[in-house]
């Protein structure tokens, strides 16, 4: 009997994800406490309490909560009278559901391409793509940047359009020293499990006015309007989108954090940048992204590939995780290339840029109960990776 002979691989450090939720034991406490009180859904005193809260961290606008930082664009869209006949500018880099909403209320997507730098929509295209039939504008701030806000205004002003801003990612970002949300039009947010903000699922919409804040809440549940002790009446066709009290449970105990989590995400990319140190480009032939140390919120941290091949973005997330247990993503692929909006018309080649970061931007981990090792254990597998050449096969049909 031969005896086996001892690896002489070291074993692998436990896996270290994109992106991990920080729930305390105050904020289960409180959800228990949901649990047990028997009010769980529609209407509870804990979804009254987050607004509330989330209104002052807003400077004191209406805001109203639901289920998904998806439907508030829709409700945001309603809002805004936004139609079939209607054009809706946004950018192609983006969760899907940015444009899915446009198409939802009947109105047309129209892509403007992103600016290479920020990886936000370019502004010059946006003010290019408007036409007569053009009625809204949905910028998303791409991992927590965002636009130059007064510029995007300016434009919307210029041309009668109402912003709908897909905020979804900028919880705790500013622009000049103002909170996104605090300012603007309609500011919708999400706090997916991912968000540095979250509720598990859920969003909120910041509104203008009470007269919006009350048509959200009609779009927010079937369009029921109630009055006295059994009335009831419905006017406009809404949905079921309300938020449940366990998540706005959760909500509660992560907005006493907040301000912790984005300071701590600042210090996580300034310790990036300083591990990638001033010649990762030259070196790599990969991108960091820009460094908006002050107005970003740092929800992610995406760096741009070497365009090296069709599976090179692949290799590298693979290589990631099988050498060195470091887990990656990727946000976003260009929306436009997608089969459905194909069917409408769309193909390669229309918003170069877009394609080009849609293909090789990867998200690195960062997330609030990260250290400073975690983030120079990235780095060092990251150099590693990109040490040696990535794939370039083409893929098999």
């Amino acid at each position: 009997m031969t005896a086996s002979l001892p690896s002489t691989s070291a074993p692998l450090a436990p896996f270290l994800p994109f992106s991990k939720p920080t729930i305390d034991e105050d904020t289960i406490a409180m959800v228990g406490e949901v649990l047990r009180s028997g009010w769980l859904t529609n209407g509870g005193p804990k979804v009254s309490l987050f607004e509330q809260q989330l209104s002052t961290y807003f400077g004191g606008r209406p805001v109203r909560c639901f289920n998904s930082g998806t439907c508030t664009m829709e409700i945001a869209l309603r809002i805004a009278g936004i139609g079939p006949g209607d054009e809706v500018i946004t950018t192609p880099i983006s969760w899907v559901a940015t444009a899915n909403v446009i198409l939802e209320v009947g109105a047309t997507p129209v892509f403007a391409d992103i600016d290479p730098v920020t990886r936000n929509i370019d502004l010059d295209k946006l003010e290019a793509a408007i036409t007569p039939r053009t009625r809204a504008i949905i910028p998303v701030y791409l991992a927590g940047l965002p636009v130059d806000m007064d510029r995007l205004y300016a434009i919307a002003a210029k041309h009668g359009l109402r912003v709908v801003e897909d905020a979804a990612q900028a919880f705790g970002s500013t622009w000049n020293g103002q909170r996104i949300g605090a300012i603007g039009d309609m500011v919708s947010f999400s706090f997916q499990v991912n968000k540095n903000l979250t509720t598990g699922e859920g969003g909120c919409l910041v509104l203008n006015t009470q007269e919006e804040a009350v048509l959200a809440e009609k779009y927010r549940l079937q369009g029921v309007t109630r009055s006295g002790v059994d009335g009831i009446d419905v006017d406009v066709l809404g949905g079921k989108y309300n938020m449940t009290d366990i998540a706005a449970a959760i909500g509660l105990g992560q907005m006493k954090t907040i301000d912790a989590v984005t300071a701590h995400r600042e210090s996580l990319a300034h310790h990036y940048f300083d591990c990638f140190g001033p010649d990762f480009e030259a070196r790599t032939g990969a991108r960091l992204p820009l460094p908006a140390f002050g107005t970003s919120n740092w929800h992610l941290f995406q760096i741009i590939l070497p365009d090296t091949g069709p599976t090179a973005r692949a290799d590298f997330m693979r290589r990631l995780k099988d050498e060195h247990n470091v887990g990656s993503g990727f946000h976003y692929a260009a929306i436009h290339l997608f089969t459905m909006y194909r069917k409408l018309g769309f193909h390669e080649g229309m918003f170069p840029e877009s394609e080009r970061i849609g293909r090789l931007t990867v998200t690195l981990p960062l997330f609030y109960a990260m250290s400073s090792a975690d983030v120079e254990r990235v780095v060092g597998a990251v150099n590693a990776v990109l040490s040696t050449k990535l794939s370039t096969a083409v893929p098999a049909k």
